[in-house]
């Protein structure tokens, strides 16, 4: 299969987990090894900046006897999903007494995304789709920048895929959210600063 002018590696779990490191971000998505570059320096700071709001709510919330049914939040996580995929969302937040092992077992039940010009609209939406199969009730896409008419940047010949990744309704359980309001879609995302 070709994609983005290189071709990709299909692997069975196993093989996927015995790959040696190296640096950028590796997934397996339904087989397929996806390869990216390293998170540019501000891509971490977004990320870094939800996990430390979302850990203090979340506490917050327990402490008052609230979210009972969330675990914890990570950054980079790694989550082997049933069959041949395993992921890492930039941020993620467990469901209470989620199944672990060498990974968390199945899909955290917020995943965060904090969309690269790196990263495909098919990936995403593959990811989508694999988070809400294994059990995420909610996914959000976060864009450091305005996202063409509400759609994620691709980078294919220099240009933008705004069809693929058109504004989600809210019963999709995909927020697409960006920094500059207009097209934040999810109300309690409004109050982080990086939103602002």
């Amino acid at each position: 299969m070709v994609h983005m002018g290189t071709t990709r590696t299909m692997l069975t779990f196993e093989e996927f987990e015995s790959l040696p490191d190296r640096p950028g971000k590796q997934e397996l998505l339904r087989g397929e090894l996806i390869d990216l570059p390293p998170a540019e320096l501000r891509h971490n700071r977004i990320a870094h900046l939800i996990y430390e709001l979302l850990k203090a709510a979340l506490n917050q919330a327990h402490t008052r006897g609230e979210a009972l049914d969330l675990g914890e939040v990570f950054h980079e996580m790694g989550y082997q999903l049933a069959g041949h995929s395993w992921v890492q969302p930039d941020v993620s937040v467990t469901h209470a007494g989620q199944g672990e092992g060498k990974y968390f077992a199945g899909a955290p039940a917020i995943a965060v995304e904090v969309v690269s010009p790196s990263n495909s609209a098919e990936d995403m939406d593959t990811k989508a789709e694999l988070y809400f199969q294994f059990g995420a009730r909610e996914v959000w896409r976060v864009y450091p920048e305005d996202p063409p008419r509400g759609g994620a940047c691709e980078k294919q010949g220099g240009g933008c895929d705004a069809a693929r990744f058109a504004q989600h309704a809210d019963d999709t359980g995909v927020r697409d959210v960006n920094r500059r309001g207009s097209g934040i879609t999810y109300a309690r995302l409004r109050a982080l600063p990086i939103m602002k």
